[in-house]
């Protein structure tokens, strides 16, 4: 960090910029250098003392440029934010700086009838948008479960897939992510248009290598989506059900299973749960009959809850994807998460650490489509026993097979496949060749 006198220059021409809201009390920087991180007790840990030294929102482009350009000249990190529903530790500055808040940048700047793709500012949320589409007859086709309240390019930045991944695949597929405008790190900032294919290396990036200011994206037809869950006494066939409702010819957006201790601990909205695990569906009214049909030939509860588009407040989106951890931890924070794609057969890993973990491991599947196949995510709860215990789990997982995106560490690749992709150190490279934006997550930089 810079010298007292330096880093007071440093802020007197920050303030000086137009357009720019810059937020000065101590109690602001620690509110906006945090995310949900805590899900993990191994990230609270580990970035329990990270902070701000400053925080910023532009509310222009331009604002955005001139941030870059002094953050540049003085060597300050620059961490952007959206509007932190992560729970990763995506926008925690890791070396302190600044940390810039995109949440003022929400424009919806063009929309195409013909193809439904839509231009829109970094900080829009995806609630606002997706009411935007579907106003035009579109919906976003891929949504985190805190849809209500993340940013657009807060989702790109740092999400990988979530509802509608069980019919769309993962953001990172090809067709998602149509094009960025970013502002750069260089000497003198640049502001470029970037089309579908060098995009891709800024997709899941956690603003490492180049500042979003709107992206492009594709939307599909918007459908009425019907709201139903399928209650089975027993664990096994509930799993056997869960595969097949995702192998029929039906269209859903949302194919989630819970196993019963996570269901009990759901919000009483949800149903009684009689003991019993739980699928969450949301499937086009056509598809209603093909489930009850399924549902009932193997003794399995249907309800039919009607239209997600009737209801006002939560849904059943609120209690899937990393919902479903936020709620189990509201009744006991001991409560942690893995998150993985399981092999095939997949009944075997659960059968294994089932039976040597016991309660102690909690089922939550997700149906994904994976490079065109449908696949079984898990986002087992995992009750929090120490950091060795935590670990070995995870190589257990790995040994039977499973792939980890591991929740409980800092850096994108890490997170993710656990190899350096060579293109998003590359866009570092030319967009940010200092390395200020984010310091310390991306792992090929380091």
């Amino acid at each position: 960090m810079l010298e007292r006198s330096d880093f007071n220059q440093f802020v007197n021409e920050i303030k000086n910029i137009p357009n720019l809201e810059v937020l000065l009390r101590s109690a602001e920087h620690k509110r906006y250098s945090r995310d949900f991180y805590e899900y993990s007790p191994v990230l609270k840990e580990e970035l329990a003392g990270c902070c701000a030294d400053l925080v910023v929102r532009p509310l222009s482009v331009d604002a955005v440029i001139s941030v870059a350009q002094i953050c540049q000249a003085f060597q300050i990190p620059l961490t952007l934010r959206g509007a932190g529903t992560g729970n990763y530790g995506q926008c925690v500055p890791l070396q302190g700086g600044v940390v810039m808040l995109m949440t003022s940048l929400t424009q919806i700047r063009n929309f195409d009838s013909q193809t439904g793709e839509v231009t829109v500012e970094a900080g829009c949320l995806l609630i606002d948008l997706n009411r935007f589409l579907i106003s035009k007859g579109r919906q976003l086709r891929l949504l985190p479960s805190t849809w209500r309240t993340a940013s657009v390019a807060g989702f790109i930045a740092g999400g990988s897939g979530g509802i509608g991944s069980v019919r769309w695949g993962f953001l990172r597929d090809p067709g998602h992510l149509l094009g960025l405008e970013i502002v750069t790190l260089e000497e003198s900032p640049r502001k470029i248009q970037l089309n579908a294919k060098p995009a891709e290396a800024l997709n899941h990036a956690y603003g490492t290598n180049g500042i979003i200011t709107s992206l492009k994206l594709s939307t599909c037809p918007n459908v009425d989506w019907q709201e139903v869950t399928i209650d089975c006494a027993d664990f096994y066939e509930a799993v056997k059900l869960f595969k097949t409702c995702n192998q029929v010819a039906v269209n859903l957006f949302l194919c989630s299973l819970l196993e019963n201790k996570i269901v009990e601990s759901l919000p009483t909205w949800s149903g009684n749960p009689a003991g019993k695990h739980r699928l969450l569906l949301l499937v086009e009214p056509d598809g209603i009959s093909t489930l009850e049909r399924l549902s009932k030939s193997v003794g399995a509860d249907f309800y039919h809850l009607g239209s997600e588009q009737e209801k006002v407040g939560n849904g059943l989106r609120e209690l899937t994807w990393n919902h479903t951890t936020m709620h189990m931890r509201g009744v006991n924070s001991d409560w942690t998460y893995l998150q993985m794609l399981l092999p095939q057969p997949e009944i075997d890993l659960i059968n294994t650490l089932s039976r040597k973990w016991g309660q102690n491991i909690l089922w939550h599947l997700e149906a994904v489509r994976q490079q065109g196949d449908q696949r079984i995510a898990a986002l087992p709860l995992v009750r929090w026993q120490g950091k060795d215990n935590l670990e070995q789990l995870i190589n257990e997982c790995k040994e039977l097979g499973a792939i980890i995106f591991n929740p409980h560490v800092i850096t994108v690749e890490d997170g993710g496949l656990g190899v350096i992709d060579s293109e998003q150190v590359k866009a570092k490279r030319e967009y940010d060749p200092k390395g200020i934006l984010n310091p310390g997550k991306l792992k090929g930089w380091i």
